[in-house]
């Protein structure tokens, strides 16, 4: 009996000197920018601690083709896990008028089916750690959800919105009122209109899930957002731990010219003058009508502005499929525009054109992602929100930092907007007064940002006090 304990005591020594001190875990949601965010914060951890990458096999295979500005021996630390989720049908008709059209609920519906494969991989990895960090997409709470049964796992919201829209909406979905304190505007838009119900049931079910997490992690900074991650610790986050560790990207690039460019865009972005070329992305789940199509081409031919047009269709959920956007475009419109613009229809390089010295404006559908990225290389945005988180980001971009002007007011969302109406808009940013004074902000705001994300300044502070605590 004694040689079986000693042999039970000696097998629990072994597998106690193999557990690695930390290990960490990123659950995205299986959405573009979601996925793309987290795998930028792995790259920025993964020297020093094991991590490992939960996704389908599809979104892990997308996440790593798209990468941009990421280092592949980092990628390559990365531990990926390829798990099955179902499969779903096609996205509807873009010319459907609909602004919340139903595959925008497909990441949702997705990341609940991951449950029940993830489950028994954080049991498996809390084995192999002293401690388990647990790092999840914050509208994904409920697919970690057994890590409140696991003694040495800790769970981390990861937010992928601004703090200042974050705030905002659960401030109202909460229904905690607050006073419009200065920095905030009175007017801001109403959860119902940029959220479909489902997709507020879905929030709301999640949130019910982060009662236990022991942090959030902002992809943010103080510079930009320092107000209202304070109001956030103030009204809403209580004792909770919290980092602003943003912008990701600002540790791989800066404003520059790409002598040795791979995409053929960058190659033509060399030939063209310096802050000349509007940039012009809707983001990976926003398809624009026919018509729409037209009246923006017929805004941009008008003044034959220079731009770069990524045209694309809206991701599927679970594949990449027919992406190419072949409908829309006058005819001969590109033909009667060559040379002075370019439409693409591939998965474009959207960092390394926000930082190259032709850009001189951003037409953004403004989802978080694109906000900070746009910000953080100094390029003025040209505000288009749809729904979602867009709308309030706009204000953020344009009310508060001002480094951008809205295309249309929000209460005109269902309208078409009209190429007169766009021609002025890009007019304002790219050949006025008013634009130069907001270019002008925008280049400085974007200088201290990418200051903040080195050595000994805040935002790589932060990040470095995030991995001390994790590590303790």
């Amino acid at each position: 009996m004694a040689n079986c304990h000693k042999h039970h005591h000696e097998n629990y020594d072994h597998n106690h000197q193999k557990q690695a001190p930390v290990i960490v875990i990123m659950v995205p949601l299986p959405a573009q920018s979601h996925l793309n965010q987290l795998l930028q914060f792995s790259c920025l951890i993964c020297s020093n601690i094991p991590v490992h990458y939960v996704g389908s096999t599809f979104h892990n295979y997308q996440v790593k083709h798209r990468a941009q500005c990421l280092n592949p021996h980092d990628i390559a630390k990365i531990q990926f896990h390829d798990l099955a989720i179902p499969t779903f049908p096609s996205p509807e008709n873009p010319d459907d008028t609909i602004k919340l059209p139903a595959y925008i609920q497909q990441p949702f519906e997705a990341a609940l089916h991951l449950k029940k494969t993830v489950a028994p991989l954080l049991l498996r990895l809390s084995s192999e750690a002293k401690r388990l960090i647990i790092i999840h997409d914050s509208l994904v709470a409920s697919v970690v959800q057994d890590a409140a049964s696991i003694p040495n796992a800790e769970t981390y919201a990861f937010q992928t919105m601004s703090t200042f829209t974050l705030f905002i909406t659960l401030c109202e979905s909460l229904g905690k009122p607050f006073q419009i304190e200065s920095g905030i505007p009175s007017k801001l838009p109403s959860l119902v209109g940029c959220f479909s119900f489902e997709i507020m049931n879905f929030m709301a079910y999640q949130y019910e899930f982060t009662k236990n997490k022991s942090g959030n992690i902002y992809n943010t900074c103080r510079l930009i957002e320092g107000t209202y991650i304070d109001l956030l610790t103030e009204h809403v986050n209580g004792d909770k731990k919290q980092w602003a560790i943003g912008p990701l990207n600002t540790m791989t690039i800066s404003k520059a010219i790409y002598p040795n460019s791979q995409h053929k865009c960058l190659e033509w972005l060399n030939k063209q003058p310096p802050n000349s070329v509007l940039y012009i992305s809707f983001g990976t789940l926003t398809s624009m009508s026919d018509q729409q199509i037209k009246e923006l081409a017929i805004g941009l031919e008008h003044r034959k502005l220079r731009f770069l047009w990524v045209l694309r269709e809206a991701d599927k959920v679970d594949g990449f499929g027919e992406e190419h956007r072949t409908t829309g475009l006058p005819e001969g419109f590109e033909e009667r525009m060559k040379g002075i613009g370019m439409v693409l229809r591939d998965w474009a390089p959207q960092l390394e054109i926000l930082g190259h010295s032709s850009t001189g404006g951003f037409m953004s559908h403004c989802g978080w992602s694109s906000c900070i990225e746009s910000i953080s290389m100094g390029v003025p945005l040209v505000a288009w929100p749809m729904h979602w988180d867009q709308p309030w980001n706009a204000v953020l971009v344009t009310e508060l930092l001002h480094v951008g002007l809205v295309i249309n007011e929000w209460t005109s969302r269902e309208k078409l907007v009209t190429s007169p109406i766009i021609t002025n808009a890009v007019m304002r940013l790219m050949a006025s007064t008013e634009g130069a004074k907001i270019r002008k902000r925008a280049e400085e705001l974007g200088h201290a940002v990418r200051q903040s994300a080195t050595d000994g300044v805040t935002s790589h502070m932060e990040l470095e006090a995030f991995i001390a605590y994790i590590s303790r």
